[in-house]
Order: structure tokens, then C-alpha cells, then sequence
């Protein structure tokens, strides 16, 4: 027999898988390719409870998001509490350990003393469309981002919540009435001093605290959307709710700065893509819960609900001065420079009438 040289046998035996490669063999196919990728998981950490205005917001940027990478990127929703309150959650976008979560001015103040304009009353218009352009000034959008990333935290983008209401067991009309009152406050130290001003007692508490402080009349009153009140059941320890148009309540989705940066530029542009108009699609979705928990809660009768007049208005804007010094003292120069920016473009609304047509529920 003759030998066969061993070059030999290497070129028959490739020519062989060679063959076997091109054939009908599906088998002998799959073996040789590369399996499909498997997708990506971005964690994201709501500070609201499931079917509230984050969760609609978080569960469209997942859809937009699945859209865009035709599933190569899957978005884990973790509502409020399910891995820990809010300065747990913006702790672990820090470590890297959730990609993006929700982070309200109420808290992040406490280490971006910018954050608290988001909290000073009677500063941002009653107009929707008016609020809506305001938040979405590229100059605005710029020194508020260069404040969350001295905290290390990337800015993705601002949601508008609705109004913030107050509600006590005793109507809350004029600053006078405050005096005494244990408020419960978010744990931002800038919040604390809106109240202070108007003679309250404030007591800072995590939002998931708030409900059993009610009940144990550990606090008497406390502020939050309308849709947030009937959420957490506030109303079952709250005889009176003031709609006062003082205050919206604007958070932010925060992600890490490491992680955005070091995403391909495909996943940016995603990333980017999905956050774009957002503001557009949930300032309605917003204004629906509210007005829907304001209804269920005037058909409830268990609450009384008050709406400020246009002098009581001005009352609690003269007597929250100290409050805005306040803020100037806590955000220094770069504060400084986005209240005024605020201040300007609210000032430019007004005067353009574009402040006129959508003032909050007047509900009495």
C-alpha cells in the first residue's frame, strides 16, 4: 500500500469539512456559525411604584428602545422599592451597578444644591407648552448637566410630573397657616426651606415613609402630584388637598457617566434616540393621572379640595424670599446662573401671553 504524504491528508481532510460546510447539512451549518448574539440588559430604577408616571415613561423608553436595536438591547424595569429608596438607587448608577434611574430633585439637591430651582415656588409658568420649552433650553440644558456631572451623574434628561399639591387635615390658604404644621418634606435641605418660610415644621422623610408617618401622625401634612396622593393612599389620613400652582414637580433620568461614555456609537445614538421628545409624550400621560386621581378623589368625598386665588397666590410668593436666598447661598455662581435662566425665559412666556391658557385645577 502506499503511503499517503501527510500534506496530503490535511488538504483531502479540509477539502472534506470544506464540502460538508456547503452542503444541505443544516446540522453541520449551525456548528460552523457564529451564534446570534446574545442581547444586552440596561437595569433601570424607578422612584415610583409600578403604573405611575415614571413607570409610563420608563415602559415607553423600553419599547422605543427594543424598537430601535430590534431587541439587541432588553430594558429591566425595578420599581420603588424593589432594590432600595432613592439615594440607594442613584448610589448604584454611581457604581455602575443600574445604567439609568430616575433621580428627583427632592433628594439629588442634597449633593447638586443646583437641583433645588426644581423646588423654589411660583418660578416656572403655568403653561404647559411654556414649562415644556423652558425645560428643553439647550443653554439651561447645558448648565444643568455640568451640575449633575459634578456629582457624578449623566443628565439623560428632564420629566415634567404634574403640579404638586399639598394636603394636611386642615385647609392650607395663606402662609399663616403653615405655622406649627409638621410638613413633611423630601430630604433635600432646599425643600425644607420653602416650608420653613412659610412657618412650617418641616420633617424629612423618604417617599416610601410618608404613608405610615400619616398614619402615626408623625407628620400632619405633605406635598406631592395628585396622582402620587391616591398611588400611596395619602388621602386616607388627609381630610383637605390645595392645589396652590406653586410648584411642578421635574425629575431626571440620570445614568453613569463611564457607562454613556463608553457605549459604541450605535447604542448612544439608541440611547439618545429613545430619550429624544420624550417630554412631549409624557407631559399628557402626566396630565391624564392627575386629573384622573383628582376626579376619584373629589367622587370619594373623603377629601376637600381648595385652589389658591391669584392674591393668595402672590401671598405665598412674597413670603417665600427667603427661601430663593437661600437657594443663591446653597448653589453659588452656577446656580445663580440657571435661576436666572429660568427667570428669563418665564418672564418671556409671560409676556408673549403664552403663560395664560392652562393655570392648574380649579377645583374647590
Amino acid at each position: 500500500m502506499t503511503a499517503v504524504p501527510t500534506r496530503s491528508l490535511m488538504v483531502l481532510l479540509a477539502s472534506s469539512l470544506f464540502l460538508g460546510a456547503c452542503s444541505d447539512n443544516d446540522e453541520v451549518m449551525t456548528g460552523l456559525l457564529p451564534a446570534d448574539p446574545e442581547p444586552e440588559t440596561w437595569r433601570f430604577a424607578l422612584e415610583e411604584v409600578g403604573d405611575s408616571v415614571q413607570d409610563a415613561w420608563a415602559q415607553e423608553f423600553r419599547r422605543r428602545i427594543q424598537e430601535l436595536s430590534d431587541g439587541q438591547v432588553q430594558v429591566e424595569i425595578y420599581p420603588y422599592g424593589s432594590i432600595g429608596n432613592s439615594p440607594h438607587l442613584t448610589g448604584l448608577v454611581r457604581d455602575g451597578r443600574v445604567q439609568l434611574a430616575f433621580a428627583s430633585p427632592g433628594h439629588v439637591a442634597s449633593v447638586i444644591p443646583e437641583a433645588g430651582v426644581f423646588l423654589l415656588p411660583y418660578l416656572f409658568p403655568e403653561d404647559d407648552q411654556a414649562n415644556r420649552t423652558i425645560l428643553s433650553d439647550p443653554e439651561l440644558g447645558s448648565l444643568l448637566e455640568q451640575a449633575w456631572a459634578s456629582a457624578g451623574l449623566q443628565l439623560m434628561s428632564l420629566v415634567p410630573e404634574g403640579w404638586i399639591t399639598w394636603t394636611a387635615n386642615q385647609p392650607l390658604l395663606e402662609p399663616g397657616d403653615f405655622s406649627g404644621l409638621r410638613m413633611r418634606t423630601m430630604t433635600a435641605p432646599m425643600h425644607n426651606a420653602v416650608f420653613e418660610a412659610w412657618g412650617a415644621d418641616p420633617v424629612s422623610l423618604p417617599y416610601g415613609e410618608v404613608h405610615e408617618a400619616l398614619q402615626l401622625g408623625q407628620v400632619d401634612g405633605q406635598s406631592n402630584p395628585a396622582f402620587a396622593v391616591t398611588e400611596m393612599q395619602f388621602q386616607e389620613f388627609q381630610s383637605h388637598m390645595t392645589l396652590p400652582g406653586a410648584t411642578r414637580f421635574v425629575a431626571s433620568v440620570v445614568s453613569n457617566p463611564e457607562w454613556y461614555q463608553n457605549l459604541d456609537s450605535t447604542h448612544r445614538e439608541w440611547l439618545d434616540s429613545a430619550t429624544k421628545g420624550m417630554p412631549e409624550f409624557i407631559d399628557p400621560v402626566q396630565q391624564e393621572y392627575n386629573q384622573r386621581s383628582l376626579q376619584q378623589l373629589r367622587e370619594s368625598a373623603r377629601i376637600r379640595i381648595h385652589s389658591l386665588s391669584k392674591r393668595q397666590r402672590t401671598g405665598f410668593r412674597e413670603a417665600a424670599g427667603p427661601a430663593v436666598e437661600a437657594y443663591r447661598e446653597q448653589a453659588g455662581k452656577r446656580g445663580e446662573q440657571i435661576l436666572e435662566r429660568i427667570q428669563r425665559l418665564g418672564e418671556a412666556a409671560r409676556s408673549t401671553g403664552a403663560d395664560e391658557s392652562s393655570a392648574p385645577d380649579t377645583a374647590t
